[in-house]
């Protein structure tokens, strides 16, 4: 089986950290150029994250924080095996996919660049089975095959044009997310100010009729088509978070989108005030 680079950005993980590193050994198993590879780029980790990976017997890069797409690009090119496996420090493997990627890699076929796996939150106890589902993530890749891109913080791993097929692999991503919808909630206004003012950089606008609209819309959207009652109270608080990042992500788009346009119409009215020749009047 070809060996395998597991890539994963990390920072003071240590609470999640150990349940990755435990469903990833088999991946990694061998001897010498056999064996596969844990690669770990950290941003500053003080709480015995760095320590805990150099014990599993992972390469630490070091480096500042260069925001979610440039970090794990990074990490990816970082890894030198022919296929790589990209992890946040919060998303294990079950045995099932774990099983499915030494499958697919031991089959190594030519056609294919790239599998999908489907990535579902873990929270009290249990997995949601129907909010924010299905949710597949292009996660194992050939080596030179794929590139982090995306919006911060909403990145993705996606193949090179004219890279190969992609297909999908049986099993379950476990993500460990959050401990509690308190800590969630603090977590998407930090990602909604992020992603607001990325949005706003590549030229898109909001207004009030998006604040009256899209959190209600994501509300139901992830209640009635996704079926998110069916995961009980999990559910709707989770339906619920995603309508609140929504709202906030539009409140923040919407301040800059209105700030703008006082600030192109004082500009207007003051070139408007210097211009000693308005059309419509003779010089």
């Amino acid at each position: 089986m070809p060996p395998i680079s597991i890539s994963i950005i990390c920072k003071n993980s240590i609470e999640t950290l150990p349940r990755v590193l435990d469903a990833v050994r088999p991946l990694v198993a061998g001897e010498g150029d056999d064996a596969g590879e844990i690669v770990a780029v950290d941003s500053g980790s003080q709480d015995g994250t760095v320590e805990l990976l150099e014990r599993a017997g992972a390469r630490v890069v070091r480096t500042e924080w260069l925001g979610h797409v440039k970090t794990k690009q990074l990490a990816l090119l970082q890894c030198t095996r022919p296929w790589i496996l990209c992890l946040d420090s919060d998303e294990p493997p079950d045995g099932e996919l774990c099983r499915a990627i030494i499958d697919a890699v031991r089959e190594d076929d030519l056609r294919i660049s790239g599998y999908r796996v489907n990535r579902k939150l873990f929270f009290a106890g249990r997995y949601l089975d129907h909010c924010w589902q299905p949710e597949p993530r292009l996660r194992l890749v050939r080596k030179g095959f794929a590139s982090w891109t995306g919006i911060g913080p909403h990145d993705r791993l996606e193949l090179l044009p004219g890279s190969g097929l992609e297909r999908d692999l049986r099993g379950t991503l476990r993500h460990d997310s959050f401990k509690s919808f308190a800590d969630h909630v603090e977590r998407q206004a930090s990602y909604a100010r992020l992603s607001a003012h990325a949005l706003f950089e590549r030229g898109e606008r909001s207004g009030v009729f998006n604040i009256m609209t899209t959190a209600p819309a994501a509300f139901l959207k992830q209640v009635i088509v996704k079926n998110a009652w069916r995961d009980g109270w999990r559910g709707i608080l989770a339906a619920a978070s995603t309508a609140a990042g929504t709202l906030m992500k539009h409140i923040v788009l919407t301040e800059l989108t209105m700030r703008e346009r006082e600030a192109l119409g004082t500009q207007a009215a003051h070139e408007d005030k210097l211009d000693p020749n308005p059309i419509g009047t003779d010089a």
